[in-house]
């Protein structure tokens, strides 16, 4: 941030309370669709203020997958002063009976990244905010959705998911596999921030071969319920 204002690039305008954070191009432009909204230059990748807020809720896309690019963002977020953050993105399921386009409320993500590490000292799991992911769970129950809570497992290299590694993980009731949120969860308890995630279901490893979804209309539908809660949820 200090070096921003160095070179006459610090962003021009008042941090937003709460920020929604989205991984898929698709999500991006459906709420550009959707909403008026102010384009913010100098930070994050593509993000933009909700007009219809009056400024207290953002959203921040385009920059990147993965835990680096999500914690990196964060940081920059949290020093320019958002106080809440809702991580929004797709995840595959691990156990049999998860449909895709379904919906998840992340209560504890396996931290098998490596950015999670540079935060705290070394543990199995990472967690989001108590109170954010109550709220969370209120707003989807006021909107009438259906959906499940559990554990997901985070993981830097996407095409290095064993068999081995799947079936460990079915046993102990691991629900869903992804790449941002024990980074995100770390980063945020460090910096005393509150943060929640929540994914909908895109692709399939239960029965030990991948079947990716990612472009059906039920997993755009997933996202763009779950950006109406976490909307609902940062504006309050």
């Amino acid at each position: 941030m200090a070096y921003l204002r160095q070179v006459g690039r610090y962003p021009k305008f008042k941090a937003p309370h709460g920020m929604i954070l989205c991984y898929q191009s698709s999500l991006m432009d459906y709420i550009l669709r959707k909403h008026k909204t102010t384009r913010l230059r100098g930070i994050g990748g593509d993000t933009y203020l909700l007009d219809e807020t009056g400024g207290r809720v953002g959203v921040a896309g385009k920059f990147g997958i993965g835990a680096p690019a999500a914690v990196a963002n964060l940081e920059e977020f949290i020093a320019f002063g958002v106080k809440r953050f809702i991580s929004l993105g797709t995840a595959g399921a691990l156990r049999k009976g998860i449909s895709i386009g379904g919906l998840m409320v992340c209560d504890r993500a396996i931290r098998d990244e490596g950015t999670s590490y540079h935060y705290l000292k070394p543990s199995k799991y990472a967690y989001p905010s108590k109170s954010l992911t109550a709220d969370i769970r209120s707003a989807l129950k006021a909107c009438g959705l259906e959906f499940f809570c559990g554990t997901t497992w985070t993981v830097d290299a996407p095409y290095r998911e064993t068999v081995a590694e799947v079936k460990k993980y079915q046993k102990e009731g691991v629900s869903t596999v992804e790449m941002e949120a024990s980074a995100l969860f770390a980063a945020a308890q460090v910096r005393r921030v509150p943060i929640g995630a929540m994914f909908t279901i895109s692709d399939s490893l239960a029965d030990l071969k991948w079947k990716p979804r990612f472009h059906h209309r039920r997993t755009a539908g997933g996202l763009e319920a779950l950006y109406g809660a976490a909307l609902a949820v940062l504006r309050k």
